[in-house]
């Protein structure tokens, strides 16, 4: 049975990180001019503190299941099932905004596909199911998808950022407060936007049954895949701030094309805005695998339903991802109507949340039990966990006050599992 490669492995890292957010998020950063830059480079330190946590964590023990695995280790059933629990939740939510954005990037070409709400809506079900049906057929098939539509999505950002250095105006990055409270602010506050961008690098610890040799690979792909990423980021960011005046950036709801329009033309705009939606149908294909491989790993703990264990001959978990598929589904169409519209972006914010909760309990999992580490991984350890309590604290009052009920919600079914 064909397994998935190292370089497959750094796609699906990469793959499920790069997905919508990095095309808009340029426009929310202009008011902060060079600042934006202090916290790019804050995110990534953070995100490859947490690359280095899942890699030592992953060499140690290279089981499916990834952040819930490490915790069940650690901390025993309840705690694994309540991150299992609220990183489900986040997946199926991820996977119906990624296809609703991945509708939105097709306007331009589409109109008619994109600019009516229920042709939208099917539009984007259609992508879920399509996709699905390619994570059906296993995870190397999956992987191969997510191999294609990550090269073909680092192509914009690359493009960007490289022409980006011929258009570059440093009055661009101007600060207009340089003191240094309000430095530390906006460093605070860009760090935390950027933060959402790198939400996925945990993705290649999950499927590691599928994993040719995981103890070595799924470390290896893990920390190059997060560090790769970082550059792009930070790279193509630079790219587009330096090209277009920070008013006008603030402005716009395309950064990456408006720039790429005022480097080479509207031809050029047009190529980015076609990356920026294969980056959506490639997160969206990444995501979906995690729908399939995660509840799945729980399931045969005995902490899920026995439905998400059921695999096909292949071993695939035909059920994980077929219920995934009709949760995304079902969420799509609540956001199509207007009343809901504000439910489902909250709901959103909830699932970048639910992330962030697992990354906490892996990063002290390495320092007790079965995942202890040496000492100076231990340093690492620690300072992944206080990045990620400072991340969960950035959310907001409100996504943590919600996030807790969510997580609290699970509860009967924990109990209903380990019942006589």
């Amino acid at each position: 049975m064909p397994r998935v490669g190292f370089w497959t492995a750094v796609t699906i890292v990469m793959g499920n990180m790069i997905g919508s957010g990095i095309f808009l998020l340029p426009a929310s950063l202009a008011p902060y001019g060079a600042i934006s830059l202090a916290g790019w480079v804050v995110s990534a330190a953070g995100a490859i503190l947490l690359a280095v946590v899942f890699a030592s964590l992953a060499r140690a023990h290279p089981v499916a299941g990834g952040p819930y695995a490490y915790t069940r280790l650690a901390f025993g059933d309840l705690a694994a099932f309540l991150v299992a629990w609220g990183y489900w939740i986040s997946v199926w939510c991820s996977m119906a905004a990624l296809a609703v954005a991945f509708v939105g990037y097709l306007a331009p070409f589409f109109p008619s596909a994109a600019g009516r709400p229920i042709a939208a809506a099917g539009t984007a079900i259609a992508a879920v199911w399509l996709l699905t049906l390619v994570n059906l057929r296993g995870v190397v098939a999956a992987g191969r998808v997510q191999l294609v539509t990550t090269v073909l999505k680092l192509v914009p950002l690359v493009a960007v950022g490289v022409a980006g250095l011929f258009f570059l105006d440093v009055s661009h990055f101007a600060v207009a407060d340089a003191t240094l409270r309000s430095i530390a602010r906006g460093t605070t506050a860009t760090a935390t936007l950027t933060l959402w961008a790198f939400l996925g690098l945990e993705c290649a610890t999950i499927p590691a049954d599928e994993i040719d040799t995981p103890a070595i690979t799924i470390p290896r792909a893990t920390i190059l895949g997060t560090v790769i990423t970082s550059i792009v980021y930070i790279a193509s960011t630079i790219g587009v701030m330096g090209t277009i005046e920070p008013a006008a950036l603030g402005r716009t709801t395309a950064p990456y094309a408006e720039a790429a329009r005022a480097m080479a033309g509207p031809r050029a705009a047009a190529l980015v805005a076609a990356g920026a939606a294969i980056s959506c149908f490639g997160a969206l294909n990444g995501w979906i695998l995690v729908a399939g491989e995660l509840p799945g790993a729980v399931a045969k703990d005995g902490l899920f339903p026995r439905v998400f264990a059921r695999t096909s001959r292949a071993g695939t978990p035909v059920a994980a991802l077929l219920i995934g598929a009709a949760l995304a589904t079902g969420l799509i169409a609540m956001n199509y109507t207007r009343s809901l519209v504000d439910l489902f972006t909250f709901v959103i914010l909830l699932a970048t949340l639910s992330t962030l909760v697992p990354y906490a309990f892996c990063s002290v999992a390495g320092l007790i039990g079965p995942n202890r580490s040496g000492r100076r991984i231990s340093v690492v350890h620690l300072l992944a966990f206080a990045y990620s309590v400072w991340a969960i604290g950035g959310a907001g009052a409100d996504a943590v006050y919600w996030g807790f009920l969510l997580l609290i919600a699970g509860l009967p079914v924990f109990v209903w599992m380990r019942r006589p």
